[in-house]
C-alpha cells in the first residue's frame, strides 16, 4: 500500500508510527510505503557525530535510529519511507540499499535527469554538479532493520530551499554539494515525484517478491 501522510508532517510522530508499525508486524503484515514532505528538521543518525552540525540555527535536531550521520529534511523534498519486510524476499542489507537507490535513478531518468549515480562507500544518489565540478547529492538514504523488517527510506531533493544544508556536513561529508532537480532544471510537484518514486519502489519489492 502506497500513502501520503498530510504535511508538512514533524518527523518525530511519523518515526513513531514507524516504530509502531514495524513492531507490531506479523508475518502476513503488508508492506507499505509512507510519502511526505517533513516541517524543517535536521536528524541524526544513531551513530551520528554531532560535530557534524555545524550551524542548526532555529531548525530542531532529532537523534534517530536509522544508519548514517546528519541530514536535513524539509518542505520541497519527497520523504519515501518503505516499511518492507526483508525476510520475505531473503534481502540482504546491501541488495536493499542497491533497490532504494535504484528507484531513485529510475525516477530521475523519467523526470530527465541523467547521469544519476550511486558512490562506493556513500550511500545515496548523485548526479553531476550542474554548476561544474565533483558529484553531488541528490537524494539521501538512511535505514534500519529490526527483526529483518526495514523502516526509514530515502529523501529526494524535488524543489527546495537548500540553504539548510549549509548548516552541517551532509552524511557526515564536509563541503558535500547538495543539490535538487530544480536545480538540475527540471521543475516538477513534489507531489508527482513523491508519485513516481513510490511506483517504482513498489515495482522493484515485486520484482524481488516474484523474480522471472
Amino acid at each position: 500500500m502506497i500513502k501520503w501522510l498530510a504535511g508538512p508532517a514533524d518527523y518525530l510522530p511519523v518515526w513513531q508510527e514507524m516504530q509502531a508499525y514495524t513492531n507490531q508486524r506479523g508475518a502476513d503484515t503488508p508492506d507499505e510505503i509512507w510519502l511526505c514532505e517533513h516541517a524543517p528538521v535536521y536528524t541524526l543518525g544513531q551513530a551520528g557525530l554531532p560535530e557534524h552540525v555545524l550551524n542548526p540555527g532555529n531548525i530542531p535536531i532529532v537523534h534517530c535510529d536509522r544508519g548514517g550521520q546528519v541530514t536535513y529534511h524539509g518542505p520541497g523534498q519527497v520523504m519515501a519511507y518503505a516499511l518492507f519486510d526483508l525476510r520475505r524476499v531473503d534481502m540482504y542489507v546491501k541488495e536493499y540499499v542497491n533497490l532504494l537507490e535504484g528507484a531513485v535513478i529510475d525516477t530521475l531518468a523519467q523526470h530527465g535527469i541523467g547521469g544519476a549515480c550511486r558512490k562506493p562507500g556513500a550511500p545515496g544518489v548523485y548526479v553531476p554538479d550542474p554548476e561544474g565540478g565533483e558529484l553531488a547529492k541528490i537524494a539521501a538514504l538512511g535505514i534500519k532493520i529490526r527483526n529483518g523488517r526495514a523502516y526509514h527510506g530515502v529523501s529526494l531533493n524535488v524543489a527546495m530551499d537548500l540553504s539548510p544544508f549549509l548548516g552541517i556536513n551532509p552524511c557526515g561529508y564536509e563541503g558535500l554539494r547538495t543539490v535538487d532537480m530544480a536545480a538540475c532544471g527540471v521543475r516538477r510537484a513534489p507531489a508527482d515525484v513523491g508519485d513516481a518514486l513510490a511506483q517504482n519502489l513498489a515495482a522493484a519489492w515485486r520484482r524481488a517478491r516474484n523474480p522471472a
